[in-house]
C-alpha cells in the first residue's frame, strides 16, 4: 500500500540543464544563489507574460520528466470541480454531498455528512477529523478510504475552520466521478490535459478504484508552469478558456486560513499576502501565479523530505516574495 512519502515517478538520472536567465534575472542576482544553496530544490521556472525569466534544474529529473506534485493535486481537483459546475453536471458549490453523490456515503457515516456541501469539501472545512498528518498512514491502509473519511468524528462545525485533510479532497474527487460519470483521470486528461497539451498519467487509486483526489498526481515541471500561467491569466491558456474565469476569481477569494502556514485559502488554492495563488505539495512542490505582476512560477523539490512553513517551504516563500517578485 502507498505510504505518505511514496514517489510515483522515479527520478533516476539527473539531467544537466543549463540555467536560463534573462537580463531581468541577471540583474537580480539573488535567485541563482538561492537555487544553489537549497539542496532540496530540483527545478524552478519563472515566467513573466510569455517570457521565461529563469529556468534551472540543478537536481532531479529535469523539466521534461514527470514529478510527483503531491498535494498540488488538491488544486487540480478544485479546478475540475469548477469545470463540472460550468458544464452543469453539478448545480454549484452549495450542492450537498447527499444530493450529488449519495452512493459514496456509507450507511454508518457520521451524522451530518449528507449535508456537507461541496464548498465545505473544496475549502477543507468539512469539520471531520483529519486524515492527513499522523492519521494518513492508517487512512490509506483502511479497506475503504471514502468510508473511513466519512466515518470520522466531527471535530468542528462544517464550514467553520480549515482542517487540512487529503480524505476531504478524496471525497470531493469521488463526488466528481459520480456527478460526471468519468474518472478523475479521464476528467484531468480531457478537461485540463488536452486543452493545454499536458500529459496526465494514471496515479494511485483507492481499493474501490477511485483515483486519489488529493495526492500523488504526476506532471512535468513544464506542465506545472502551464497551469500556473493559466491561473495567472484567469483560466485562459493560449487564447482558450480552459477553466471558467468566474471560477478562477472565486477560487482566489479567501474563504479560510491555514492554521499551519497562516496563508489564506480559497477553492483549493493558498493565497499569500503578497498576491500569489499557490498550489502546495509535500516536500516543496509549488505551482504559483501572481496575476498583477504577470508571474507564473513552478518549483519541484525532493518529495521525500518535509517542507514545513518554518523550514524549507518558508525558504521557498522567501524566494517568491523576494528575488522572484522583484523580477516582475
Amino acid at each position: 500500500m502507498t505510504s505518505r512519502r511514496s514517489f510515483l515517478a522515479g527520478t533516476a538520472g539527473v539531467l544537466a540543464l543549463p540555467m536560463i536567465c534573462s537580463s531581468a534575472a541577471r540583474a537580480d542576482g539573488g535567485l541563482a544563489d538561492a537555487v544553489d544553496r537549497l539542496d532540496q530544490l530540483h527545478t524552478i521556472q519563472v515566467m513573466r507574460g510569455q517570457e521565461m525569466l529563469f529556468a534551472s534544474a540543478p537536481r532531479g529529473g529535469g523539466l521534461d520528466r514527470l514529478a510527483n506534485i503531491k498535494s498540488c493535486s488538491k488544486s487540480i481537483v478544485a479546478l475540475l470541480l469548477g469545470i463540472a459546475i460550468s458544464r452543469q453536471e453539478i448545480p454549484g458549490v452549495g450542492a450537498r454531498l447527499g444530493e450529488v453523490a449519495p452512493s459514496i456515503i456509507p450507511a454508518n457515516a457520521t451524522v451530518g455528512v449528507p449535508e456537507l456541501t461541496l464548498q465545505n469539501l473544496v475549502t477543507l472545512r468539512a469539520g471531520l477529523e483529519r486524515t492527513s498528518g499522523a492519521n494518513y498512514g492508517s487512512w490509506i491502509n483502511s479497506p475503504n478510504w471514502i468510508a473511513d473519511a466519512l466515518q470520522r468524528p466531527m471535530v468542528a462545525a462544517p464550514g467553520s475552520r480549515m482542517l487540512y485533510s487529503t480524505g476531504t479532497t478524496h471525497v470531493l474527487g469521488a463526488a466528481l466521478v459520480q456527478a460526471t460519470g468519468e474518472s478523475l483521470l479521464t476528467q484531468a486528461r480531457a478537461r485540463l490535459g488536452a486543452p493545454m497539451s499536458i500529459e496526465v498519467p494514471p496515479w494511485v487509486r483507492d481499493p474501490q478504484g477511485y483515483y486519489l483526489g488529493g495526492n500523488e498526481m504526476a506532471l512535468t515541471p513544464k506542465a506545472m508552469l502551464k497551469i500556473a500561467a493559466m491561473i495567472r491569466d484567469g483560466g485562459v491558456f493560449q487564447g482558450r478558456q480552459v477553466v471558467p474565469a468566474d471560477w478562477v476569481r472565486k477560487s482566489l477569494t479567501p474563504r479560510t486560513r491555514s492554521p499551519f502556514s497562516g496563508l489564506s485559502y480559497g477553492y483549493g488554492w493558498f493565497l499569500s499576502p503578497s498576491g500569489y495563488a499557490i498550489a502546495r505539495g509535500y516536500g516543496g512542490q509549488i505551482i504559483a501565479a501572481h496575476a498583477s505582476r504577470g508571474l507564473a512560477v513552478a518549483i519541484t523539490s525532493d518529495p521525500t523530505r518535509p517542507a514545513r512553513s518554518g523550514g524549507y517551504f518558508g525558504d521557498l516563500m522567501q524566494l517568491l516574495d523576494g528575488p522572484i517578485l522583484s523580477m516582475a
